[in-house]
């Protein structure tokens, strides 16, 4: 799975998304109604191209790119126990791995997923956009009932 391939499969996959890009990097935000005021736009899930925001990973190699993906504490406690996020080679490809930065918010990171991950990543990406979804309309009803 290339990094078309990816931008192609969340923006098919998923519904109300809206897609905000910086420095190459994108950021996938629920937002059915393309109405979030900026401090409420949180991405569920991003495509990070360089090392701009950290160099854990080595993005500056050719060709290189990770899926960043925010997680519900349990889905993250699923995958790692407590206490795996030290000591992680983030330049490994097609591994589930706690983030690098963000692991304490129970996001996880693929660099360059591929064909041993890729079922995961989508079962992934899945939880993480219904987490998001849950999250939006649980703000909405808050905003209604006020």
């Amino acid at each position: 799975m290339d990094i078309e391939d990816m931008k192609h499969y969340i923006r098919d996959t998923f519904d109300g998304v809206e897609t905000l890009e910086a420095n190459g990097d994108l950021f996938y935000i629920y937002d059915p109604d393309r109405d979030l005021p900026a401090e409420r736009q949180l991405p569920f899930a991003t495509i990070v191209t360089g090392d701009h925001y950290d160099d854990a990973s080595a993005l500056d190699r050719p060709d290189v790119w990770r899926l960043n993906i925010g997680l519900t504490r349990a889905a993250y406690a699923a995958l790692f126990a407590q206490g795996s996020d030290g000591d992680v080679d983030h330049t490994v490809t097609d591994s589930v791995l706690p983030h690098p930065v963000y692991a304490p918010q129970h996001w996880v990171c693929v660099v360059n997923p591929g064909e041993a991950t890729r079922d995961t990543v989508r079962h992934l990406l899945a939880e993480a956009y219904a987490f998001a979804a849950r999250k939006h309309a649980n703000h909405r009803s808050r905003q209604a009932a006020s």
